[in-house]
């Protein structure tokens, strides 16, 4: 058994996504945890299968499933790797991993891996979306999921970090074929987005990245986050679509790269920006 690191994923009806997840793992020989949120498909059939650690939760959001996760399992290596069912690792990555000892990262609590983005089949190469680096691997009881945030899960660790540029973490949601799908999701998304924005403008959330636009990845996010937050509402959509398609070359992406940076980057967040209005609105009226 894998001694240095550990898996942990959540799921939700992720039939089509977890074999696969797991059959890109499987030959790393790690423990496995799965935190379900009730799925009624074969997600937990897959599970018992391949004999991992499951555990079920209500989902509130991804923040809290995430600290819910690394609360509630009694994870016993030095390292866990936190992945979403949609992922996959590559082969190139598998390698790293298959070579990690603990020992040569005495001085390190946290790795970036790098992400490519699929949407429709197509990889989003552009726009802003590669290269992609997601802080998916820490220590053991020193990562932790930053609960500042309301959908935009991220996980935190103190002290230094590494990033691994070589590898992948393939992201691909085969149920966003179907853009109906893809909407009804986002929707949803957007409730707890224009939510967690209402209490920023309240001073009722802080972000718990320091904003550094030349430090780590998620510190330069951080940075951009509060630009974010000071641009005017309705407007921001058209500014951020129009930095993605050309000033970031997202119209290279060919039209399935397009609709993505239109729904992602512009129809997304005009949803946020409109519901945010309501919001203040009705706090108004009351």
């Amino acid at each position: 058994m894998n001694i240095d690191f550990s898996f942990i994923i959540l799921t939700y009806n992720e039939e089509q996504h977890l074999p696969r997840l797991l059959d890109s793992i499987s030959g790393l020989n790690a423990s496995i945890y799965i935190l379900d949120s009730g799925s009624t498909d074969k997600t937990l059939d897959i599970a018992k299968q391949h004999q991992v650690f499951v555990k079920i939760n209500p989902f509130e959001n991804h923040p809290k499933q995430w600290d819910f996760a690394l609360k509630n399992f009694d994870i016993q290596t030095p390292w866990i790797i936190g992945l979403d069912a949609d992922q996959m690792v590559t082969p190139e990555l598998f390698l790293s991993l298959q070579n990690f000892k603990d020992e040569n990262y005495t001085n390190i609590n946290g790795i970036y891996f790098n992400r490519k983005n699929y949407f429709k089949g197509k990889w989003i190469k552009h726009g802003g979306f590669y290269p992609k680096y997601l802080l998916k691997m820490f220590r053991t009881n020193i990562g932790y999921s930053d609960l500042n945030e309301n959908m935009d899960h991220r996980f935190i660790v103190p002290g230094r970090t590494e990033i691994w540029k070589k590898g992948h973490i393939i992201e691909e949601n085969l149920k966003e074929n179907k853009i109906s799908f893809w909407i009804t999701k986002h929707n949803r998304y957007s409730d707890l987005i224009a939510e967690e924005e209402v209490e920023r403008l309240n001073n009722l959330r802080n972000q718990t990245i320091k904003p550094n636009f030349w430090g780590s990845p998620d510190e330069r996010n951080a940075w951009l986050k509060r630009l974010w937050w000071k641009l005017p509402l309705g407007f921001r959509p058209f500014l951020y679509f129009s930095y993605r398609l050309f000033y970031k070359l997202g119209i290279l992406d060919g039209s399935t790269g397009i609709l993505f940076h239109f729904l992602q980057g512009f129809w997304f967040r005009l949803i946020v920006d409109v519901k945010i209005k309501e919001i203040i609105k009705s706090k108004t009226v009351n």
